[in-house]
């Protein structure tokens, strides 16, 4: 069976609930912060006077990206001085919480463009599966957390909704659309990005032995799931089409479009390593031994990144009221398996940094 992937999957939970409480995204892109510097030092600007281009792929709700957004202006002043023109763009599908966004970069005390009169903040309601800015445009691309959703779903998966809790078919189908999906994310990027400019990427990972993290925290959820089912609070056929069109890639998994001669579409990886990302909640619970807000802090991470993915297999799920009554019976439901057994979710973080060449012959040269 074949499952297209909806717009909205993907998608955070709305209201400003992904920026209360995404930690461990934002812990993984801390992880990247010094990468983004180098990244922005290395860049090839042009000595004109044509604004530079950030472009946030992925942004969500904003809070995350206030960072990463912040140190690469900060390191263009050095470089460029205060007048050159900046301009910011954060892009996420158009079923986006762009509301929260815009309050963010507007009143946030951290929003990067306080006191920069010359940086210009904007946002694009697109999927970066798609051409989204112009060609040759982009100077720095950060992509943070979000390429680890697909395009598509490309299969159900028997007993569970993510793909690498599956052993068998529908984890291969997986592995091949997100192979594929890489490759044309990387070819949408380097036909958008400046010659001599860099893309951060950060994603979520599996090890090289296949281990993930949050393998624990996605059981409890299944598990929360079948209860739900036998408790007729979902029937059957609804559980049976919940998935997440997500794929965690191993390092090797990244590195397979440059086997070739090291190049892709005229880009090349000048890094990728895996980090070890402590669950930033564990802290919290060593300190105060509180089962239940540990359990909360979970929960509440787990609905606000994935359970809207879910509700889009509930037979209302048109409806807003519904799809908030099934929120908040799993988050319920998985509070209450979490503090029985206070788990750390520590997790694998995958950082990358490529470049877009300068020479077209060599672009010429590459292969798919």
């Amino acid at each position: 069976m074949q499952t297209e992937l909806l717009a909205s999957h993907g998608v955070m939970e709305g209201k400003g609930a992904y920026n209360r409480h995404a930690r461990i995204p934002a812990g993984g892109a801390v992880l990247a912060l010094p990468l983004l510097e180098e990244a922005v030092r290395k860049l090839a600007l042009d000595d004109w006077n044509a604004p530079v281009v950030l472009a946030d792929y992925g942004s969500s709700q904003g809070k995350n990206s206030l960072a990463p957004m912040h140190i690469a202006i900060g390191i263009l002043r050095e470089r460029l001085g205060p007048e050159r023109s900046i301009l910011v763009f954060h892009i996420d599908q158009p079923t986006n919480d762009f509301n929260t966004l815009f309050e963010v970069l507007a009143t946030d005390t951290d929003r990067y463009a306080l006191d920069e009169p010359d940086v210009y903040p904007c946002a694009i309601g697109r999927s970066f599966y798609q051409n989204v800015l112009p060609p040759e445009s982009v100077h720095l691309a950060w992509c943070s957390y979000a390429a680890v959703w697909l395009s598509r779903v490309p299969t159900l998966i028997p007993g569970h909704f993510v793909a690498h809790r599956d052993i068998g078919a529908a984890n291969a189908a997986f592995e091949r659309q997100a192979a594929q999906d890489w490759k044309t994310f990387l070819s949408l990027r380097s036909r958008e990005m400046h010659p001599g400019g860099r893309l951060v990427v950060v994603l979520p990972a599996l090890n090289d032995e296949g281990e993930s993290g949050l393998a624990a925290l996605f059981d409890q959820a299944n598990e929360a799931l079948v209860e739900m089912v036998d408790a007729g609070e979902i029937c059957a056929d609804e559980r049976e089409r919940m998935v997440l069109g997500t794929y965690p890639r191993r390092r090797c998994e990244l590195l397979v479009p440059f086997h070739a001669d090291g190049h892709f579409q005229g880009l090349t990886v000048e890094h990728c390593e895996l980090y070890s990302l402590p669950d930033p909640a564990w802290a919290d619970y060593e300190r105060d031994r509180n089962a239940e807000a540990l359990a909360t802090k979970h929960a509440l991470f787990f609905r606000s990144v994935f359970v809207p993915s879910l509700a889009l297999s509930l037979t209302n799920a048109h409806d807003p009221g519904q799809r908030h009554i099934f929120a908040d019976r799993l988050e319920k439901r998985l509070k209450r398996r979490l503090s029985k057994e206070p788990t750390p979710f520590d997790s694998f973080v995958q950082t990358t940094v490529i470049a877009k060449q300068w020479s077209a012959s060599n672009q010429s040269q590459d292969k798919d």
